[in-house]
C-alpha cells in the first residue's frame, strides 16, 4: 500500500477460515487534492469495454457461477439512494476475465447498481486489454490482479479503485498471506463471498463514489 495513505479500520478483522466470524469496516482517508489532469486514454479503454450482459453472454469459464450470480444479485435500497444521490456521470473501468472466481462474486453486484443508479454506468475490459489499469492500480502485495476497478469521471480522470477483494477481504486476506496454507485462504474466501453476498464490494463502491464527490480518492493499493 502507498505510504500516503492511512488504512484507518474501525475494529479488528477476525477471518476464520473457512467461517467468517467478523468483517470490520476499515476505511482509507487521504487529504483533499486538485484533480489530476482529463485522461483521454482511460475513457478510450473504457468506451472500448464490454458491457456486463455482453460479458455475460460471451463467459465460458465458471459459467454457472455467472448466470446465477448475475440473477440472484440484489443490491439494497439504501445503497442505490446513497449512489443515486452522488449524481453523475461516473464510470466503472473493470477489468476481469470469466475464469477469475473474485471477479465472479463481485462484478455482478457492480453491474446491478449501475443499472439501478442513473449516471453510472460499467464497462468490462480483459485482462490483455486493460494490463494499464493493472499496472497502475496493483494488489496490496504488488500483483496484477482481476478484478481490478477504477472509477472514471466524466472527463476520464482516475477518481478511485478497489483492486481484487472487497475491503474486509482484502484486509485479512493481506494479514495472513503466506501464515496460513493456501487452502485455508481460499475457504476462508469463499466463506466471506458465500456469507457477505455482494454488500462488501458494493458498499466499497459507493463510499468510493462519494469520496469521488468531495475530492477524495479512495484507491486502497499496493506497488
Amino acid at each position: 500500500m502507498r505510504r500516503s495513505w492511512l488504512v484507518a479500520c474501525g475494529a479488528a478483522l477476525v477471518l476464520g477460515a473457512p467461517a467468517v466470524a467478523h468483517a470490520a469496516r476499515c476505511e482509507l482517508v487521504g487529504p483533499r487534492r486538485s484533480l489530476a489532469p482529463a485522461d483521454s486514454s482511460w475513457r478510450a479503454l473504457y468506451d472500448s469495454g464490454q458491457p456486463f450482459a455482453d460479458f455475460l453472454a460471451a463467459a465460458k469459464a465458471r459459467r454457472e457461477g455467472w448466470l446465477r450470480l448475475a440473477d440472484s444479485a440484489r443490491v439494497s435500497d439504501a445503497l442505490v439512494a446513497r449512489a443515486t444521490a452522488v449524481g453523475g456521470p461516473w464510470h466503472l473501468l473493470v477489468v476481469a476475465i470469466d475464469a477469475c472466481g473474485d471477479s465472479m462474486n463481485s462484478v455482478p453486484y457492480l453491474a446491478r447498481l449501475a443499472a439501478l443508479v442513473p449516471g453510472l454506468e460499467l464497462r468490462i475490459v480483459l485482462p490483455k486489454d486493460g494490463r494499464a489499469v493493472q499496472e497502475a492500480h496493483k494488489s496490496l502485495d504488488g500483483r496484477n490482479a482481476t478484478p481490478t476497478i477504477m472509477l472514471l469521471d466524466a472527463d476520464g480522470r482516475d477518481r478511485g479503485c478497489i483492486v481484487e477483494l472487497p475491503r474486509p477481504l482484502r484486509m485479512w486476506a493481506h494479514s495472513v498471506r503466506g501464515s496460513v496454507t493456501a487452502d485455508s485462504l481460499h475457504a476462508g474466501i469463499r466463506a466471506f463471498y458465500a456469507a457477505n453476498r455482494g454488500e462488501a464490494i458494493v458498499t466499497e463502491a459507493v463510499e468510493m463514489l462519494e469520496a469521488a464527490r468531495a475530492n477524495r480518492m479512495l484507491c486502497d493499493r499496493g506497488s
